[in-house]
């Protein structure tokens, strides 16, 4: 639960509306502690992840907390404590996930603390397991070429009768146009 002030400031209210606004715009996040890393690797970061359609921000913990439960996503406080920044995730989250584990093995002060995705709160080990998996239009490719491996087959079969036959001298069958 987030620290609410009696009388609240008209800067701050602004700011978490600013925060929301933000956070509304994905629905999935991974959180990070980034302590330890410097503003190259930061940078870094997000150009790997902003070809994916995703941001990694640095927001402060209390306006995190606010907006998250006006947007009445339960169950992430604990990830915001401490040093945080959230990768901000759309449909491809795993891959967004699997950055960043590829990145924390070149930089150890980056630590995946845990995730919101598709409504479900992902601890480190899960999120991990999570990144492993192939993405949607990996798995989309994988089908597509399942259905379509025996429709190749059947070509390459009638094309080598065809060859076959040629071969042979006789003429090959009418082909239909």
């Amino acid at each position: 639960m987030a620290i609410r002030a009696k009388k609240l400031q008209p800067a701050k209210v602004e700011a978490i509306a600013e925060v929301k606004t933000v956070l509304e715009g994905y629905n999935n996040y991974i959180f990070t502690n980034y302590r330890g890393l410097t503003v190259e690797q930061i940078s870094t970061l997000r150009d790997k992840l902003r070809p994916l359609n995703s941001e990694y921000k640095v927001i402060k913990n209390n306006f995190a907390k606010v907006a998250f439960d006006e947007m009445k996503v339960e169950n992430v406080a604990d990830f915001l404590a401490g040093p945080t920044a959230i990768a901000l995730a759309g449909d491809e989250s795993n891959e967004v996930a699997k950055v960043l584990f590829e990145f924390a093995k070149d930089c150890p002060a980056l630590e995946v603390k845990g995730a919101f995705v598709d409504n479900e709160v992902y601890d480190t080990a899960k999120i991990e397991a999570f990144s492993k998996l192939p993405g949607k239009k990996q798995l989309i490719a994988m089908i597509m070429s399942t259905i379509n491996a025996p429709v190749q087959k059947v070509a390459a079969t009638l094309q080598a009768y065809v060859e076959k036959k040629q071969a042979e001298g006789g003429e090959a069958p009418a082909q239909a146009e």
